[in-house]
């Protein structure tokens, strides 16, 4: 029987424990999708408790604690943070398979040096020692001890950004933390669209009148984020829905939603369509990276929505077929030769093969991997969902050229995923050396190793002009 979480956790063989310990274990952290606070790293902010580190705005936790029964108060209400603490113990010791079992077990070691087994016994000892240990672990310490060179937060394009300047001006922190422009509220014609519009106007000094009024809105904005070292877009495409929309008719729908007209779903659909093929372009003319989340189902439930709001936990697996949609975005903006580097994230595992294929159909000689199949999302963050991503990414398109793992995160702890990741990594290539599918040229594998876990990132968010 193999010792819990072990030195060896999840590395099965020789090779996969030499390749760990060689190379993945000792390279920096690239992480290009976050959900960060620039504010509260630029303000190098100190945690008060455990709790508020582990539970703000962490939907995975919330997710698994109402499925154990737990009332909604030692969630996300007013209960004290030692009792919401206490509470998510009761829960986690019956997390058998869950990856939060194995999370917090490795935050708790690598952070705050506490081996023993997180249970409802000792959770209160445990929240104790946690809280002491947090005066020394500020924002930028965790940062730091975490070993990452550079970190993207997800920013609104109405975003001052101030956070991200007053990091890039103090030269004691260096560590990169660059904003990443996300359009979603800008596209989807949503119900807050109004409010949405009117912060785009502050930010711009400008009444916005008219779609072309919008439109150069927009490109001043990318023009902002590019100047505050934006080098990626982050665009949420959950149903993956997409019709040729002409300039017009994509104005006509624009002008029928800033008079409060009716605006139907296919008019969404093709606003949104030619919105994504518009800014695509200018990533490209940016020389931005494009990255794209597909597949996923938000807001289930309407009590909980008008309760809580959105990104609470209640969101899940889209089954929409997305393939052709796919191709006619990426293909609107290949034919123009605009189509920029382009990540594509997909929530339901049985799309993997889809986008590893798609992928392939618009790579582009002199970039290294130009279009990535994206980590596993969410959902899929998790051991099977990772190894299921690296099989198929293996097998239809080329895991040497894979950009790596993201923690797609509001935790600043959680950049132990990373470490997670790298063993599982480092245990499927491993087992086809062992079982005689590669050679065994440590060299070569180990530089595969270290590239998929920071170079190829590093490399990949280059312009270049620089």
């Amino acid at each position: 029987m193999k010792e819990f979480m072990g030195k060896d956790f999840l590395l099965d063989n020789e090779t996969a424990r030499c390749l760990y310990d060689n190379n993945a274990s000792k390279m920096p952290i690239y992480d290009f999708h976050s959900h960060l606070s620039a504010q509260e790293i630029a303000e190098d902010r100190v945690y008060n408790t455990i709790t508020e580190v582990w539970f703000s705005h962490d939907h995975y936790k919330w997710r698994a604690m109402r499925t154990f029964g737990i009332d909604e108060k030692y969630i996300t209400g007013n209960a004290s943070d030692k009792d919401k603490f206490i509470k998510y113990a009761e829960m986690l010791k019956y997390a058998l398979g869950n990856p939060l079992y194995h999370w917090a077990h490795t935050e708790l070691r690598e952070y705050f040096d506490i081996y023993e087994t997180f249970t409802s016994g000792n959770a209160e000892l445990i929240y104790e020692e946690c809280n002491k240990k947090l005066n020394n672990l500020s924002a930028r310490k965790i940062v730091k001890k975490s070993n990452v060179k550079v970190l993207y937060t997800t920013d609104d394009p109405a975003d001052d950004l101030k956070y991200h300047k007053q990091i890039k001006e103090d030269i004691s922190f260096d560590v990169e933390v660059l904003p990443t422009f996300r359009p979603d509220k800008g596209i989807s014609l949503n119900d807050d669209f109004g409010f949405w519009l009117a912060k785009l106007e502050s930010a711009e000094n400008m009444k916005i009148d008219t779609f072309e009024d919008y439109l150069s809105a927009l490109k001043r904005r990318v023009n902002y984020f590019n100047d505050v070292g934006c080098m990626t877009s982050d665009n949420g495409l959950d149903d993956m829905e997409y019709v040729s929309c002409s300039k017009e008719k994509a104005s006509e729908i624009f002008t029928r939603k800033l008079n409060n007209k009716a605006i139907h779903r296919e008019d969404i659909i093709k606003f949104r369509s030619y919105m994504i093929n518009f800014l695509g372009k200018i990533y490209f003319e940016y020389e931005w990276v494009m990255q794209l989340h597909i597949g996923a189902l938000r807001n289930n439930s309407t009590r909980m929505y008008n309760e809580m709001g959105a990104d609470s936990g209640f969101d899940s697996i889209n089954d929409k077929p997305v393939a052709e949609a796919l191709s006619r975005l990426l293909n609107d903006l290949d034919k123009e030769n605009k189509l920029p580097k382009t990540i594509i994230y997909c929530l339901n595992p049985a799309d993997n093969e889809v986008i590893a294929s798609m992928i392939g159909n618009f790579q582009s000689g002199g970039v290294k991997g130009k279009m990535q199949f994206g980590s596993g999302w969410w959902f899929n963050d998790q051991k099977d969902g990772m190894e299921k991503h690296l099989e198929t990414l293996s097998q239809i398109g080329q895991l040497a050229t894979f950009i790596g793992m993201v923690t797609d995160s509001r935790s600043l702890l959680s950049f132990t995923r990373h470490d997670y990741f790298r063993r599982i990594l480092c245990n499927k290539v491993g087992s086809l050396i062992e079982n005689g599918e590669y050679p065994n040229d440590r060299k070569i594998v180990g530089q595969i190793i270290e590239d998929i876990c920071y170079n190829n990132a590093n490399n990949y968010f280059v312009k270049s002009n620089t």
